[in-house]
């Protein structure tokens, strides 16, 4: 199993804040935000890691995680000259992926939960992580039916189905390489995540589990003070990092 954190992106919301630096190396209580799921990844025994960068901040990564042997992991970074999609980080990272199968986590998604039975018994398919929310209209939303299996996925919808969004955190198996090199952009013009979880949900082979903690996707003010709030309440007895 290998690891990609997707850290691209240029964080507007964030201006100034992320004006001379990256969102995820802002600081969230007492740890670069990216450490918190690097530490998910981390505590899953998952060792060999890639980091997607912008162009930008390459040098401010290297500088602050090196190759990653202080952690006792190994770091690898590529860089997203423009960002085009969540799933086109397995484009990004194919040669690194190789023939394994892989977990990628966003450089701005925070959970109290642990993962790591979940990542560690994974086989094959796909398995991604649900959680309730009270805005689903901004993320990927799951529809399930009575036995609470997922019956559609869809991406930012105008009438969501349902109040699960699916969250920052998948595990794939080596299908995904070729599964996103076949996809067509959105009309957003991306590679949709969503669409990958559609192609896995439609042969069968996605598996929904339900995320019970707290979890905030650090991409605006108001969620990135939540984040503080979280990891300085919750989280510190919990990192590996």
């Amino acid at each position: 199993m290998k690891g990609i954190v997707l850290s691209g992106g240029s964080a507007t919301r964030l201006r100034p804040c992320t004006k001379v630096t990256s969102k995820q190396l802002l600081p969230v209580y007492n740890r670069p935000m990216i450490y918190y799921p690097l530490n998910t990844l981390i505590k899953a025994g998952i060792k060999d890691i890639l980091i997607i960068v912008s162009p930008e901040q390459a040098g401010h990564y290297l500088n602050l995680l090196g190759s990653g042997k202080e952690m006792g992991v190994k770091f690898t970074y590529e860089i997203q000259d423009k960002p085009e999609g969540l799933a086109q980080a397995f484009l990004i990272g194919q040669n690194f992926i190789d023939e394994d199968s892989v977990c990628m986590i966003l450089g701005d998604n925070i959970f109290e939960d642990d993962f790591s039975e979940d990542i560690k018994n994974f086989e094959s398919g796909a398995k991604v992580f649900a959680k309730e929310v009270s805005d689903p209209k901004r993320f990927g939303v799951v529809e399930f039916d009575e036995n609470k299996k997922a019956i559609s996925i869809e991406e930012k919808p105008q009438n969501p189905k349902s109040n699960y969004c699916v969250t920052g955190l998948y595990v794939y198996d080596n299908k995904v390489v070729d599964i996103a090199r076949n996809l067509k952009p959105s009309p957003r013009g991306e590679l949709e995540i969503t669409d990958v979880n559609k192609i896995y949900l439609e042969k069968g082979e996605l598996d929904v589990a339900m995320v019970s903690g707290a979890w905030v996707d650090a991409g605006t003010f108001d969620s990135l003070l939540e984040a503080q709030i979280l990891a300085k309440n919750k989280l510190q007895d919990k990192m590996v990092i």
